[in-house]
């Protein structure tokens, strides 16, 4: 399965974000690929919204959302993207939504790590998810999803992985700051090669986000990279066979001890 990611950086309005989407499909599509996957905020960017957020998600959600699945339906290709979804609460969600090729949901994921860290306090203005993990099937490859902070727990990988992802999707908006592409670049790497997964990474990249998307496969090698391009694409073959491959001589999940916590020395 051929598979994109796009970087862009987001704008406050979802009908300019929309058509920045299609045009980055469109690319996709010129590459043969099967499926896009685009960053976390692709529906708005909190900081460029004008007025309060709860009425921004409210009145943007759903038309991000069937706009989503026009382009999909009409480029017949599948997508992943990140934006806000109302909940109970002034704070909304931060949603990973999946759509198939034929532009119906397969999925949503709820981000369930909110960054309140690096003296961000994300959760001021974002309900956690609520609903666990999610893996999802597209193109015949099973896909776990993952949203930008989540990137730094090791346990939800692993819990994708168990469930039989074949790779994460890691839609972000990674920030800026001392060491940060060090520590996503590491990172991305990591999770693939301790579960033997591909990792497909889509970033913003705006004066506070470091872009630098990329696909990694099951052993760590990245076969498909971006830096600060503000607007672009880069494509590559994600399959089984290399998964099989890899997974033939490193059994990391056939090894692993889950009675590790119940031992004592």
């Amino acid at each position: 399965m051929r598979i994109s990611v796009g970087q862009f950086s987001p704008t406050g309005v979802v009908a300019e974000n929309l058509a920045t989407i299609r045009s980055l499909a469109e690319r996709a599509v010129d590459d043969d690929a099967e499926l896009l996957v685009l960053p976390e905020e692709s529906m708005f960017t909190v900081r460029h919204v004008d007025g309060p957020l709860e009425e921004a998600v409210a009145g943007g959600w759903s038309l991000f959302v069937s706009g989503l699945g026009e382009i999909a339906a009409e480029l017949d290709i599948a997508l992943v993207a990140g934006g806000y979804e109302p909940s109970d609460s002034e704070r909304p969600f931060n949603t990973l939504v999946a759509l198939g090729a034929d532009g119906r949901i397969a999925g949503t994921y709820r981000k369930l790590h909110l960054y309140d860290a690096f003296k961000h306090k994300e959760s001021d203005r974002i309900t956690p998810g609520d609903a666990g993990v999610t893996v999802v099937e597209l193109g015949g490859l099973r896909f776990g999803l993952m949203t930008c902070y989540d990137l730094r727990f090791p346990e939800m990988a692993r819990a994708l992985a168990v469930r039989g992802a074949d790779a994460l999707l890691v839609p972000a908006a990674w920030f800026k700051g001392d060491h940060k592409i060090d520590h996503w670049k590491t990172l991305l790497k990591a999770r693939a090669v301790e579960n033997t997964v591909w990792v497909v990474a889509a970033g913003t990249c705006s004066n506070n986000t470091i872009g630098y998307s990329g696909i990694v496969d099951p052993l760590a090698l990245p076969v498909a990279t971006l830096d600060e391009e503000t607007e672009a694409i880069a494509t590559a073959e994600v399959d089984r066979e290399r998964l099989d491959e890899v997974r033939e001589f490193l059994p990391l999940l056939e090894n692993r001890r889950t009675d590790v916590e119940d031992l004592r020395s």
